[in-house]
Parts: C-alpha cells; structure tokens; sequence
C-alpha cells in the first residue's frame, strides 16, 4: 500500500476582521461583511501529541515585589498639543502603541504633524521626532508642513512602506518618538500577503509594538476605517496596542474631536475637541459656545423653539443647544425631521408631549435639530428638546439664562441624570443663573437658582402663551 503524501487544504480569511472559516461563505460569519473571505493555502497539521511538555527556561528578569518596581518608565511626557493630552491622560508614556483611527480626509495626519512639530520644537523638552509616511511622498507632506509651520531641525521624515526599511531608519536615527502614516500601508518582507490584508497588518503591528516595548519608544499609528467606521483591519489589532483613538468630525463642519476607546494609562471616556484650519489644527479647550446659536443674547433676542442643555461626552460637560420648529400642515402625514438627534427618541418624545402633555401635533410638522454640527443622543437632553418643540407649538420664548436637564419616561415622569453637579458648574461658569432639574438631584455649590420638576405638565405649565 502506498501511503498517501499530506495533502494542502485551504481556509478563507476575511480582510475586514480576520475570523477563518473552511468554507467560502459571501458573506463574512464574524463581521458580516459582504465579498471579503480570501482563500489562503495552509498544509495540514500534524496531530499534537498528547502528552507535549513545556520546558521551564530562564526568566529574562528576576520576579520582585510589585512595590520595587521603578515608575520612571511608565510616566507620562507631554506631546505639547493639551487637548490630545488630555485624552491620552496626561501624554505619551515611553513604550506606549497609540493607534489613532478616523475616516479620509478627517485630519489624522494633520493632527500627528501638528504632534510631531511640538514635540521637535526648540527647548528643553525637544525631542527627535521620525514621522514615516507611506500613503503620501515626503513632498506632498513638506508642503502641509510649511503651511501649518512644522517645520524643525529635529522632526525628520522617511517616505517608506517597507517595515525592514523603516527598522533601519530607527537605528540610524535613534528617534524619541515615532510615527508611521499608516499602518494598512506598511508591508513586512517575512509575510506573505497584500498590503492591508489582515496577515500583513497583523505582523506589521507586532513588530512595532515589540520595537517599542524593547526600546520605550512612544509609536503613534495612523489606522483606516471600514465604511461602517469601524478600524480596518484584524480585530486583534486593538488589543495588540495601548491606546486606541477615534478621530471624528464632520465635513461640513471645521469641529472635530478626539475621543478614547482604550486606554491602559488614563480613563478610556475622554475627548478632546479640536478645530480644522487653513493654518493648521488647533486645540480647544472652552468649545460650548460653538454648540451655542444664542451665546449671550438676551430676552429681546430669544426665538421661540430654543432650549440650551448640558450633555456629558465622555466626562466632559458641554452646553448644547436643541432647537425646534413646528409648522401647520394639510398633508395626511405631517412631516418630521431630525438633524443631530436620535430620531427614534425623538418620535418617542414628541408622542409623549402629544399623551401627557396636552400639545397638539398631529396636524403639525416638526423639526428638530442641534447647533454646530453636534450630535446628542443623551437621554439628558429630553427636558429640553420637549421645552424647545412646546416652545415652538405656543411662539413662546425660553428665557435665555435658562439649562434645562433631565430624561423623559413615557408616563412624563422626568427621571434624574448622572453629573448633575458638573453639569451645573459649567453652565453657571457660562453664566447661566436658573436651571430646571429632575427632583432628587445633587445640586449643592452650582450657585444657580434651581427648580426642580416631577413630570411633562409641571414643565409646560411655565411655557404659556
């Protein structure tokens, strides 16, 4: 009998997640994307024997008692931009792997220039900086340089895909910080697979992330996104680095803002709000009144359908101003819109002012809407979207020193929110003097005047005609 020689079999890789299957499928069982598995060769393993050992080696270092541990290398050192500071907790941790994702054109490589630039700047704390680009040739990122002024002796830049190349430029130029742009675009010559495929992007990451661990070099990664602005590439991408950003902003809108998914050095819930110029990206650290269409205006001033809330994003309070229109209307639907909300809750909402609140909408259209270009889904701001449609029902002004908190249950009971106490505090350093909260809630030091309300009727009862 002749025995028979091992024989290859295939398995389907997707490109969107990385989960494996040993049959083509069109549509991905892990992600459930569509035309991503990818056939990959693999030879048939042998079976592992039962009873395989281990065998013990010498630790790289000796074990010591969690209180003799140094805490040199695992302090932060400021990038020099406050507001991605602030995210990041504090800055840039010697070793740490930050992976900053966000869709084309949103600013990723504009904000790590903007990095790259501070952290090379002439003084003290100067450091040499090595940004790698591979998307873009080192002209195209020498002209953005010269239009945002981050141009400095000590920022260096390599217009390179290949990780062995890339290798090479750390040990000739023993950087304190770097930065590859990005990191779908880098290729590993021991690896089989397309550029950005889940294989390349994998081991691309791992040897970036053991340079960094090796030598405590920070590493800042720029990552793709999916069309369902998730991070492209292989799940375990995530979880092979420390810190994960998402940068979000919309095109329409010069605002945009840097929020933490992961962190393993500082809170995993802050964000940073920056703004998109000609000159460059700057930080800022007091962006409520962007979110403000009536920042200071006055009783005279104040058109009906306006209500200014506070919602927490992440752990950072920001004013936020809901607004409302309601129209008459002949069709058998009236229409409603929604810009900025969620428009589930805001059908629930308005359902709610119509049952217990006694508004009439049901031959009217409504549209709701935020200012600035932000988005709430906070169920905080409840409260004052329904002020701001009855506002707009009865052609009655809000006053405007007034904020307006709380979330709405579909009996109209008004129900508490959490950070009554921050939310408060920055109101009243806008200089907000009255605020109507859900009862119960922590209110002590706000300096405001506080009036708290139970349900839907107590607070249309102060919108009259």
């Amino acid at each position: 009998m002749t025995t028979r020689s091992r024989a290859v079999r295939s398995s389907y890789t997707c490109t969107e997640c990385g989960h494996r299957t040993a049959q083509w499928n069109g549509r991905c069982p892990g992600c459930q994307a569509w035309g991503t598995l990818t056939e990959q060769a693999e030879p048939a393993r042998a079976p592992a024997a039962a009873s395989r050992r281990v065998a013990a080696g010498a630790p790289s270092t000796p074990a010591r008692p969690i209180a003799e541990v140094e805490l040199d290398s695992a302090k932060a050192r400021p990038s020099g931009v406050d507001e991605l500071d602030r995210v990041l907790g504090g800055g840039l941790v010697p070793g740490a792997v930050v992976l900053l994702a966000g869709e084309p054109g949103v600013g990723k490589s504009t904000l790590l220039l903007e990095v790259a630039a501070k952290a090379a700047s002439v003084g003290p704390t100067a450091r040499t900086v090595l940004y790698v680009t591979g998307e873009e040739s080192a002209g195209q990122v020498r002209l953005r340089a010269e239009r945002t002024g981050a141009l400095h002796d000590r920022l260096y830049l390599a217009a390179e895909s290949d990780l062995s190349s890339i290798l090479g430029h750390v040990d000739a130029l023993r950087p304190d910080l770097l930065i590859i742009d990005s990191v779908q675009t880098m290729t590993s010559p021991d690896v089989d697979g397309t550029p950005g495929g889940v294989t390349q992007t994998r081991a691309v990451t791992v040897a970036l992330t053991a340079l960094a661990k090796e030598r405590g070099l920070p590493v800042l990664l720029v990552g793709h996104v999916t069309k369902d602005g998730n991070i492209a590439g292989p799940r375990v991408l995530e979880h092979l680095v420390d810190v994960v950003l998402s940068f979000e902003g919309d095109k329409h809108s010069t605002l945009r803002m840097v929020r933490g998914v992961k962190n393993r050095f500082g809170p995993a819930d802050e964000v940073g709000c920056f703004e998109l110029r000609d000159s460059g990206i700057v930080g800022l650290p007091d962006p409520s009144g962007l979110f403000l269409a009536r920042f200071g205006a006055t009783q005279a001033s104040v058109v009906p359908g306006t209500a200014v809330t506070v919602v927490m994003d992440g752990r950072r309070p920001l004013l936020a101003e809901v607004q409302a229109l309601v129209a008459t209307s002949s069709m058998p639907t009236p229409r409603r819109a929604v810009s900025g909300l969620d428009s589930a809750r805001v059908a629930m909402l308005l359902a709610v002012l119509e049952r217990r609140g006694g508004v009439r909408l049901q031959d009217s259209e409504v549209y709701t809407a935020t200012v600035g270009g932000m988005k709430v889904t906070e169920p905080a701001a409840d409260l004052a979207l329904a002020m701001a449609v009855a506002s707009a029902k009865n052609d009655v002004a809000l006053p405007p020193d007034l904020i307006v908190l709380g979330e709405l249950g579909l009996a109209g009971e008004v129900r508490r929110v959490s950070g009554v106490d921050r939310r408060l505090a920055e109101a009243a350093r806008l200089g907000f003097t009255h605020a109507l909260v859900p009862p119960g809630s922590d209110t002590r030091g706000s300096g405001m005047k506080i009036t708290e309300v139970s349900d839907v009727s107590q607070v249309l009862s102060r919108i009259k005609r």
